[in-house]
């Protein structure tokens, strides 16, 4: 059960990409291998254990993403459980400054020589100042090499309000565009709570295009109350005819505390049921499919090489740093001659957050010192999300000598799947077919299982990795 929750979360409604990787965080952590340590609140001092830590590939330490949180949103969507806060009055200035700070001390702590890309995510950070956006480009520039091409994504909602700051967030180095447009059906957007309306979606859509030629994605939500195919099929056909070359799809899933959840209870609102969700999703990989769009991950699809630079460094199992409240990272502290990697996570509530910026100079909560078994399961679940999988290579970056072959090879389960065409494995690469992308929650467990039992009986035999 718990290990169908954590792969759900996957699929989930999301408005970022390192949201949507943090939700399966907190599932995940009940299966990892390593154990957790404290930030203590009067040092700020990360403490570790002494397993045996990952080695990857030569110079993998220096580079990294950011992921940087901007908590504070207008006002709560129906569906959304995410760490965002309604705040009216937002110190814009003090926040500018804490983002500034823990930018600079972790780009210190982690040693990190250049940067591939930068995502603004919340909450919704297109209510911030572009002069805070700038402010953090701005510091990694100085502090590191920020890429020639580096990919910078900013989240935004499609309102009047936003979209008239569009040019002065181009302006201030943002260079991609995703914007949470969810549905171009009026009444859906009333039900999931959004506060642009569908005139609104398509002006900004326009006007982005212009801005960010090749590089807007937009987000759509589908299984809503009541939605039809031939409403769907509808919807994609207007999307088609107006986005760019970058789609995301995600399922609503109606989360305990949130205002669909009480409205589903109550009998007020229904959701689809799975099959009819299958469905669903199924119109949509056709439709965007015939389209010229591919699907290189579970909810994502793009053309013309647009697909998400920065997301796929979280699927590759690259580093990233996380700034701002709640941001989850993973990456090398400077010193450890690239062996050891740590997740962290910050502190969520954003006043405390600022605090402990203010007086440590970050405010990590947490931080895990990841094994290689612990980077392998990251890479296996996210690595079958995409069309492209995981290659032998980058599994033997971090196995300490295990392959794909020797880990997965002797599992039934795994020759079970390849026979359902589900999964193709030609020796070098594993990976999802276009059946087993869409059903990826109920192979994921399998493959863990197995890999955990591989390292398991390893270290019974001495061979400990």
């Amino acid at each position: 059960m718990i290990f169908r929750q954590c792969m759900q979360l996957f699929i989930r409604c999301k408005n970022c990409s390192n949201k949507h990787f943090n939700h399966v965080e907190k599932t995940w952590s009940r299966y990892r291998t390593s154990e957790r340590t404290h930030v203590t609140q009067a040092t700020r001092k990360v403490h570790l254990d002494d397993d045996k830590v990952l080695c990857g590939p030569p110079g993998w330490s220096k580079q990294a993403s950011i992921y940087v949180h901007w908590p504070y949103c207008r006002r709560r969507c129906t569906y959304c459980n995410f760490n965002k806060y309604i705040n009216s009055r937002v110190n814009e200035e003090r926040m500018k400054s804490c983002l500034v700070k823990e930018t600079t001390t972790l780009l210190q702590i982690s040693g990190v020589q250049s940067i591939s890309s930068i995502f603004f995510g919340g909450g919704t950070p297109s209510l911030a100042d572009p002069s805070t956006i700038a402010a953090v480009i701005d510091t990694v520039q100085k502090l590191t090499k920020l890429q020639h091409n580096a990919e910078i994504t900013l989240e935004a909602n499609p309102t009047n309000l936003e979209s008239q700051k569009l040019k002065d967030f181009k302006s201030a180095g943002v260079n991609r565009l995703s914007l949470g447009i969810q549905t171009l059906n009026s009444a859906d957007l009333k039900v999931l709570g959004r506060d642009h309306s569908v005139e609104e979606s398509l002006k900004c859509l326009t006007q982005a295009k212009k801005l960010f030629p090749g590089k807007t994605s937009v987000d759509l939500i589908f299984g809503r109350p009541d939605q039809t195919i031939e409403d769907w099929k509808q919807e994609l056909q207007k999307i088609l005819c107006l986005c760019d070359d970058h789609i995301s799809l995600y399922q609503l899933t109606v989360e305990r505390g949130t205002k669909l959840f009480k409205l589903c209870k109550n009998g007020s609102l229904s959701v689809p049921d799975d099959d009819k969700m299958a469905e669903l999703y199924d119109v949509a990989i056709n439709t965007l499919t015939k389209a010229g769009f591919t699907q290189y991950e579970v909810s994502n699809f793009a053309r013309n090489g647009a697909e998400s630079r920065h997301n796929c460094n979280y699927w590759n199992g690259g580093q990233y740093i996380g700034i701002g409240p709640g941001a989850h990272g993973r990456f090398v502290r400077a010193g450890e001659n690239g062996k050891v990697r740590e997740a962290r996570i910050q502190t969520l509530e954003p006043d405390i957050w600022m605090a402990e910026v203010e007086s440590f100079g970050h405010a990590t909560r947490k931080a895990v010192r990841q094994t290689s078994l612990d980077i392998l399961q990251e890479i296996l679940l996210l690595g079958l999300r995409t069309s492209s999988g995981i290659t032998e290579d980058r599994w033997q970056q971090f196995s300490d000598g295990s392959s794909l072959q020797s880990v997965f090879c002797d599992s039934g389960n795994l020759n079970q799947f390849i026979q359902n065409g589900l999964l193709q494995f030609d020796g070098q690469t594993l990976k999802s077919t276009s059946r087993g992308l869409a059903v990826i929650d109920s192979i994921l467990p399998e493959l863990i299982v197995a890999l955990q039992n591989y390292y398991q009986k390893h270290s019974l035999l001495g061979n400990d990795s």
